[in-house]
């Protein structure tokens, strides 16, 4: 049997290796389109920060590691621009412009996500970057060391656009923050946004939120980033408006599609075609807390459905739950971390939702180094059901925000939440845990 493989980061690599272990025999053939394979794609903000590190050490296996120990036929360099079901072959083109077509037995699609450019003049030029692929990060450090950076721009305030932010900031380069719409992180609640709003200024980064992007033009000392109402001037520009999934080989396929057009699969991680899978964030996934079809792209995610896509092509079923959106940044000393329906998704679920948001301690009443802590907590006030959780704090919210995740999994209602053993000691929280306080304040509301 042969199993083809279409893209070789998370989801690709993870199920090909799980899929060799399942059946040693089985002939397994990986395409990817550019040269590099297997590596920590969120670690690049932090790579890029340091001119000293090269950004190859993010590579967590190079590819001849999964040639010769794994007996992987695994083709870098090599595009596939069409799969045709109907005879179970994909057909592409390599890096010295051949053309290949071979047939397979079961096919995977790990093709993951793209950043999104926003179709305006001026977006292609030099020194407009994306941060995506380990060679767009490959492209800033270059960049970066050959040109004088004195000022950088990003488009965008998500997590890619803070984090960069913050590496930019490192390397002694002003950065200004710009997007069209008004508020500032629009899943968060405002006053912990605030709060980070207030972190990334204090660090000299300029926020600039509803403000229309015309154009981007070339100028004589670099760039200039054209609103209605400024011209912004720097030497680069990164675009950080988001990513969307790399659906288009699906569509070539006829394959269903799913929310935000990534591919649809169901809990095997099959798609419409029953010889045809998906995997990693060019597939949607079940929510936990609302039993509907998202798509969240995750890393941790794009690992385990790469497991669960191999165990089912050789012959071991895997159901995957779901997933609850689990999420955590970094912006300068801030932690940042979400897991579950915000008050506005829960509404939009169909839910009655309620809310508590409470300033709490990271460590014990009077123990030296705390920090504050916010907590926001959101319930069904119908069922008493818990929807999901945001934290924000200098220490303590980034591993804190698991526990919400797995009392989501497992469906707890805010009551029964309250009364978890959490563990006490003054250095690593007070005796009432801020989860447990906002827990605590959500069922008065309750």
């Amino acid at each position: 049997m042969r199993l083809i493989i279409i893209g070789a980061d998370a989801a690709g690599m993870s199920a090909a290796s799980r899929a060799k272990r399942n059946a040693p025999d089985l002939e397994i053939i990986v395409f990817e389109k550019t040269e590099d394979v297997s590596y920590s794609a969120c670690g690049m903000p932090y790579n890029i920060a340091d001119p000293d590190r090269y950004i190859e050490d993010l590579v967590v296996r190079n590819a001849d590691v999964f040639r010769e120990k794994q007996g992987i036929d695994l083709r870098t360099g090599h595009v596939v621009d069409m799969i045709e079901p109907d005879i179970k072959r994909v057909s592409g083109i390599d890096s010295k412009g051949y053309t290949f077509s071979l047939n397979y037995d079961r096919l995977l699609i790990a093709t993951g996500a793209v950043p999104i450019r926003p179709l305006l003049p001026g977006f292609d030029l030099p020194g407009v970057m994306v941060l995506k692929s380990l060679e767009h990060g490959r492209r800033i450090k270059h960049y970066l060391e050959k040109q004088k950076v004195k000022k950088a721009v990003i488009i965008g305030m998500g997590y890619i656009a803070m984090e960069m932010a913050e590496s930019l900031k490192a390397r002694g380069i002003d950065v200004s923050m710009i997007k069209p719409r008004k508020r500032f992180i629009p899943w968060m609640n405002e006053k912990m946004a605030g709060r980070i709003k207030e972190e990334l200024e204090s660090h000299g980064v300029e926020i600039y939120t509803g403000l229309d992007i015309e154009k981007i033009e070339k100028t004589r000392d670099g760039l200039g980033v054209i609103t209605k109402d400024t011209v912004f001037d720097a030497q680069m520009v990164l675009v950080a408006t988001g990513v969307r999934p790399a659906y288009d080989l699906a569509v070539k396929a006829k394959l269903e599609l799913g929310p935000s057009k990534s591919i649809s699969v169901n809990r095997c991680m099959q798609t419409s075609d029953p010889d045809i899978y998906a995997a990693g964030d060019c597939a949607d996934a079940y929510h936990i807390v609302t039993g509907k079809k998202v798509w969240i792209p995750l890393a941790l995610r794009a690992n385990r459905s790469g497991w669960a896509a191999a165990d089912n092509m050789t012959g071991t079923e895997s159901i995957l739950d779901g997933i609850v959106g689990t999420a955590v940044f970094k912006v300068f000393d801030l932690q940042v971390a979400r897991t579950g329906l915000n008050i506005e998704e829960a509404k939009k679920a169909g839910f009655d939702p309620v809310e508590s948001v409470i300033e709490g301690s990271t460590r014990a009443h009077a123990h030296p180094g705390s920090s504050s802590i916010w907590a926001q907590m959101v319930a069904d006030s119908k069922t008493g059901k818990l929807l999901g959780a945001q934290l924000l704090s200098k220490e303590g919210a980034a591993h804190r925000i698991n526990a919400v995740a797995a009392a989501l999994h497992a469906k707890m209602t805010v009551a029964r939440f309250s009364q978890v053993d959490f563990a006490y000691a003054p250095p690593f929280g007070p005796v009432w845990d801020p989860l447990l306080v906002a827990a605590n304040q959500l069922m008065k509301k309750l």
